[in-house]
C-alpha cells in the first residue's frame, strides 16, 4: 500500500535552515562546492550535446550539406546554447571541406573533445566532493559542539527530569540523520535546479515543440512521486524518539548492572528492552519501506516519461519531418540526464521530511531556556571576604511542594557549618542553592552582602570545592582525575595533594602509579580510594568555600578513618558547609543547624544544642544509644 509523502511545511523547512546556520562558517567551501558542481554539470551537458555532430559526421550529413553550412557563413553570436552548437557545426564543416580525410579528422576531434569533457567533468565532481567534505563534517562538528556547550550550560534540574540516553541519541543518531539527509538535500538544492535549467536550455535549442511536450509530462509524473509516503516525517520522528529510549535503556542498564543481577531482574529487563527494541524495529521498517518505495516508483515513472518522449519524437520525425534523427538521439541523450536531477529533487524532498524530525529535536534542545543566567555586567569575583547569608530562602522543584521554607542562616568566613536532620529535610537542596545549581524560589543568598545572582558565576564556581558521598571519577588516569579542575598543575603539586588526602601510598602501590586508569566512574577503585582521590582533587583546587555532602557515610571504618583525617586537614582555614548523618563527626563545628521539613528549627554549637533538650539532642541520643 502506498503512503503519500507530505512536503515539509514552511515551519519545518525554516527550522532546518535555522539549524544549518552553521554553513555560514564555511563560505569558501560552500562556494567551491557549488562552483565545481556546476562545472561538472556543464561538462556533462557539453559532452552529450556533441553526440549530434558526431552522429551527423558518421551517419547522416553529406559533403553538400557541409558546403551549405559553410555558405551560410559563421553564425552571429547570441546568448543561447543553439549558437554554440551551430558554431561547432560550422567549424567542423570547414575542417571536412578543407582536408582530404576531413570526416575522419573531425571524428577524431569530436571523440577527443568528448573524452576531455568527461575527464573534466569527473575532476570537477571530485573537487566538488572534496570541498563538500569540509563543509559537511564541519557543520556536524559545530552542531555537536553546540549540543555539548548547551549541555554544560543547562541547569542541574534539567538532568534530573530527562534521560541521559536521549541526549546521547541527539548527539549521534540525530546528527547523523542531518549529515546524510539534510546536508545532501542542500547540495541537491544548488546542483539539481541548475542542471535542469542548463539541460533544458540545450533541449529548447534542439527542438522547442518536443521540449514543451516534456515540460507537460514531467510535472504530471512528478506529482505522482510527490504524493508518496505522507507519514514519513511522523514515522521518522517516532523512530528517533524510540532510538533515544533504547539508548537510555542501555545506559541505565550499564549503570545499574549490579542491581539488575543482584535482584535477579534480568528477565524483567530483557522483556522491557525487547518491547522497546521491537517497536523501534517496526518503525525503522516503516521508514525504510516508505523511503525505498520512492526509488523503484520514480524509476518506473522515468521510463514512462522516456517512452512518451520517444513516441512523440518519433511522430515528429515520421509525420512532420521537423526533427533529424541525429538531433532526436542527441535530445534523448540529454534528456536522460534530466531524470537523475528530477529524482534528486524528489529525494531531497523526502530527505527534508526525514531530516525535519531530527532537526526539530536538536533545535528544541538548543533553544531550551537557562534558569541560571549569569549577569550581563559584573565585577570580577575576588572571593569571600566576610560572610554568606541566607535570608528567607524558600525553594520548590515543581512550584507545588516546598522543599525549603524561609531559611535564615549566616556563615562567617572561616567557619564550619554542619547541616543535620532527617533525610529529605532539605539539607542537600540548601547546599545546591549555595553552589548555585538552582536559584531560590523566594528570598536570596548573599555573599558579602551581594546577591549571589549578581556575582560573576564562573569566578564564584572557581572558589568552591565539593566532596560528595557519590564520588564521580572519569575514565582516565588517577593523575588527570586529581587535576581535573586544575589542568595546568604540575605532577609535583598533584602528588602533594594526594599526600594530603592520604592517597599517595595506595596510588604508588599500583603498577602504573598515577598513570593508572580508574575505569568507568572509577570502578577499579574501592569506595575509600575513590573518596580520597576526590579529596586530593579538592586539595589541589584549594577552594575558599568547601561543601561536604556526607563524604564519609558510605565508607567502612578503616576507610572512614583515613578520609576523616584528610577532611580535617582540608577544612582548616576554609569556610565549610558539612552535611552529616554521623553526628560524632561534626561535634567540633562552629555552628550546627538542624533542618526538618525545609525549616531550620535549631542553630548552635554542639554543647549548646545538647543543653536545649531539643531536636538535636534526640538525634544525638538515637545514634549514641543505638
Amino acid at each position: 500500500m502506498l503512503h503519500t509523502i507530505k512536503a515539509p511545511t514552511f515551519t519545518e523547512v525554516k527550522k532546518l535552515f535555522k539549524l544549518l546556520r552553521f554553513v555560514k562558517n564555511y563560505p569558501q567551501g560552500l562556494f567551491f562546492n557549488v562552483l565545481f558542481y556546476m562545472l561538472m554539470i556543464l561538462f556533462s551537458v557539453f559532452s552529450f550535446s556533441l553526440l549530434i555532430p558526431f552522429l551527423d559526421v558518421v551517419f547522416q550529413k553529406s559533403v553538400e550539406d557541409y558546403q551549405n553550412i559553410v555558405a551560410l557563413g559563421m553564425p552571429s553570436f547570441y546568448p543561447n546554447p543553439k549558437y554554440f552548437l551551430e558554431l561547432f557545426t560550422y567549424k567542423i564543416a570547414g575542417v571536412i571541406l578543407n582536408h582530404s580525410n576531413g570526416k575522419m579528422k573531425v571524428l577524431t576531434i569530436i571523440c577527443a573533445t568528448i573524452l576531455v569533457a568527461i575527464l573534466l567533468k569527473n575532476i570537477a565532481h571530485y573537487l566538488a566532493m572534496y570541498f563538500a567534505a569540509n563543509v559537511r563534517n564541519g557543520v556536524v562538528r559545530d552542531i555537536r559542539k553546540s549540543l555539548y556547550d548547551k549541555l554544560l550550560s543547562l541547569d542541574v534540574d534539567y538532568f534530573t527530569k530527562h534521560q541521559k540516553g536521549d541526549l546521547i541519541s541527539r548527539s549521534s543518531h540525530d546528527i547523523n540523520e542531518i549529515q546524510y539527509t539534510v546536508l545532501t538535500s542542500i547540495e541537491m538544492i544548488f546542483r539539481d535546479p541548475f542542471g535542469i535549467l542548463l539541460i533544458f536550455s540545450f533541449l529548447f535549442a534542439i527542438h522547442v515543440k518536443l521540449t514543451l511536450f516534456v515540460l507537460i509530462v514531467i510535472p504530471v509524473t512528478g506529482a505522482i512521486i510527490g504524493v508518496l509516503g505522507s507519514n514519513l516525517r511522523k514515522s521518522a520522528k517516532l523512530s528517533s524518539e524510540y532510538a533515544a529510549q533504547v539508548m537510555s535503556f542501555f545506559e541505565e542498564s550499564i549503570s545499574g548492572l549490579k542491581i539488575i543481577k543482584g535482584f535477579g531482574a534480568k528477565d524483567y529487563m530483557k522483556s522491557r528492552f525487547d518491547a522497546l527494541n521491537q517497536q523501534l524495529m517496526r518503525l525503522n521498517i516503516k521508514v525504510m519501506r516508505q523511503k525505498d518505495l520512492a526509488s523503484p516508483l520514480s524509476e518506473f515513472l522515468s521510463v514512462v516519461i522516456l517512452i512518451s518522449v520517444v513516441w512523440f519524437g518519433g511522430m515528429l520525425i515520421i509525420k512532420e519531418s521537423t526533427l533529424d534523427s541525429s538531433e532526436f538521439i542527441g535530445f534523448l541523450a540529454l534528456f536522460s540526464q534530466v531524470i537523475p536531477h528530477v529524482k534528486g529533487i524528489a529525494t531531497a524532498q523526502m530527505n527534508l521530511n526525514r531530516g525535519a524530525a531530527a532537526a526539530e529535536r536538536i533545535q528544541h534542545f538548543l533553544n531550551l531556556p537557562q534558569k541560571i543566567i549569569p549577569p550581563k555586567k559584573t565585577e570580577r569575583y575576588k572571593g569571600l571576604s566576610h560572610s554568606i547569608e541566607c535570608k528567607d530562602v524558600s525553594f520548590s522543584y515543581d512550584q507545588k511542594t516546598t522543599v525549603l521554607n524561609a531559611v535564615n542562616l549566616t556563615i562567617h568566613k572561616g567557619e564550619t557549618l554542619a547541616l543535620v536532620g532527617p533525610s529529605g529535610g532539605g539539607k542537600t537542596t540548601l547546599t545546591d542553592l549555595l553552589a548555585r545549581f538552582y536559584d531560590a524560589t523566594q528570598g536570596a543568598i548573599y555573599i558579602d552582602q551581594k546577591n549571589i545572582k549578581e556575582l560573576d558565576l564562573q569566578g564564584y564556581y572557581n572558589t568552591i570545592g565539593m566532596v560528595t558521598q557519590d564520588t564521580f571519577l572519569f575514565h582516565d588516569t588517577i593523575l588527570n582525575n586529581i587535576r581535573f579542575n586544575t589542568p595546568k598543575a604540575d605532577d609535583q603539586k598533584v602528588i602533594q595533594a594526594a599526600k594530603l588526602a592520604y592517597a599517595d601510598q595506595f596510588i604508588q602501590d599500583f603498577p602504573q602509579g598515577y598513570q593508572t586508569i580508574v575505569g568507568d566512574r572509577g570502578n577499579k577503585l574501592s569506595g575509600g580510594q575513590k573518596q580520597r582521590i576526590s579529596l586530593a582533587r579538592a586539595f589541589l583546587k584549594d577552594p575558599q568555600i568547601l561543601i561536604l555532602d556526607e563524604a564519609t557515610s558510605a565508607l567502612d571504618a578503616a576507610s572512614e578513618e583515613w578520609v576523616q583525617k584528610a577532611l580535617e586537614t582540608l577544612m582548616k582555614d576554609r569556610t565549610t558547609i558539612i552535611i552529616a548523618h554521623r553526628l560524632s563527626t561534626i561535634q567540633k563545628a562552629d555552628k550546627i543547624a538542624v533542618i526538618d521539613k525545609g525549616r531550620v528549627i535549631e542553630v548552635g554549637m554542639h554543647e549548646t544544642l545538647i543543653k536545649k533538650q531539643g531536636a538535636y539532642k534526640k538525634l544525638y541520643e538515637l545514634q549514641v544509644f543505638s
